[in-house]
C-alpha cells in the first residue's frame, strides 16, 4: 500500500499505428493490479475515438487525444507521468515530450519509432520503410484518403501481415482481437511536423529520461533497427524482452509490466 506521501505513478499508454487502447488491456490491469494510475489513450480515429481517418488533418490532430491528457495532468510532484509508446506511437511520445518536458518524469519506447534531436521525426517510419521490402508488408493495403486536404495514404493491416509479422508470438485469442478491432491508419509521410529536422530540441526532448523496451523476437521493428534508434539518442536506457514479438503488450505482457514498474520506480 502507498502511503500518502509517496509519490504516484500515472502510466499513459499510446497505441501504434491502426491499433487503439483496447491492444494494452493486459497492461493496464497488470499495472492497475500493481496499484498504479493508467490511462491507454485512442489516438484520433483509433479504437474507440470517433473520428474517421478522412477527417484528421494532420499529425498534430491525430496525436490531440495524447497531448490533452498530458496538458491535463497536474504540475508538481504528486504524480509521476510516465508514457509508454509503442511502434508509430513513439512518434506522439516525441511530440508529446517537446511540448511538455517538465511534466514527464520518463518517456518509455516499446519497440516503437524513437525520433531524435536534429533528425526529423519522419526519418524513422523512413528507416522502417526502406528496411521492409514490399513483401514485407504482405497483404496490408495502401488507399488514399479521400479530402480537402490531400492529407495522404490510408494503411490498412492485412491478417497475414498482422499473424506473421506482429502476433506471431502471442496466443490465437490476441491475433483474433486484433483483426476484428485494427483500423485504418495514416503514417502522416508527408506532414509538415515529420519533416521538421528542428522541431525536437536538447532543451526539451533531449531532457526527457528515455528508456527503450527492445523486443527481442519482433519480425516487423527487427532487433537491429530498435537498436540503431537507441544508438541515434546517447543516454537512452535500453531493457530487453525476450520472446516478445511486435505486439509486446500481447505476447509478454508480464514482462513488459514489470519493466515499466520497475522504470517507474524513482529508486531504482
Amino acid at each position: 500500500t502507498q502511503s500518502n506521501t509517496s509519490v504516484m505513478n500515472h502510466f499513459i499508454l499510446v497505441h501504434g499505428l491502426c491499433h487503439g487502447a483496447w491492444c494494452w488491456y493486459k497492461v493496464v490491469a497488470a499495472l492497475q493490479a500493481a496499484g498504479h494510475r493508467v490511462t491507454a489513450v485512442d489516438l484520433a480515429a483509433s479504437g474507440a475515438h470517433p473520428a474517421r481517418i478522412d477527417e484528421v488533418h494532420s499529425f498534430e490532430e491525430y496525436s490531440q487525444p495524447l497531448l490533452d491528457v498530458v496538458a491535463a495532468a497536474p504540475e508538481g510532484d504528486g504524480e509521476r507521468l510516465i508514457l509508454v509508446g509503442h511502434s508509430h506511437g513513439g512518434l506522439s511520445l516525441a511530440l508529446a515530450m517537446e511540448r511538455f518536458p517538465g511534466k514527464v518524469a520518463a518517456a518509455v519506447f516499446a519497440a516503437a519509432g524513437m525520433p531524435c534531436v536534429g533528425k526529423h521525426m519522419g526519418v524513422t517510419t523512413e528507416e522502417f520503410m526502406r528496411r521492409t521490402s514490399s513483401e514485407g508488408l504482405m497483404d496490408c493495403k495502401m488507399l488514399p484518403i479521400n479530402n480537402n486536404h490531400g492529407a495522404g495514404v490510408a494503411m490498412i493491416m492485412g491478417p497475414n501481415f498482422l499473424a506473421r509479422k506482429n502476433y506471431q508470438q502471442s496466443s490465437p485469442e490476441d491475433l483474433a482481437l486484433a483483426k476484428m478491432l485494427v483500423r485504418p491508419g495514416n503514417l502522416f509521410m508527408e506532414d509538415p511536423v515529420m519533416k521538421d529536422a528542428s522541431l525536437l530540441t536538447d532543451t526539451n526532448y533531449g531532457s526527457v529520461k528515455k528508456v527503450y523496451v527492445v523486443a527481442k523476437a519482433d519480425g516487423s521493428s527487427t532487433e537491429e533497427m530498435q537498436r540503431w534508434m537507441v544508438l541515434l539518442s546517447p543516454g537512452t536506457e535500453a531493457e530487453e524482452i525476450a520472446g516478445a514479438d511486435h505486439a509486446i503488450m500481447s505476447s509478454r505482457p508480464r514482462e513488459l509490466c514489470d519493466a515499466l514498474v520497475k522504470i517507474g520506480n524513482p529508486h531504482s
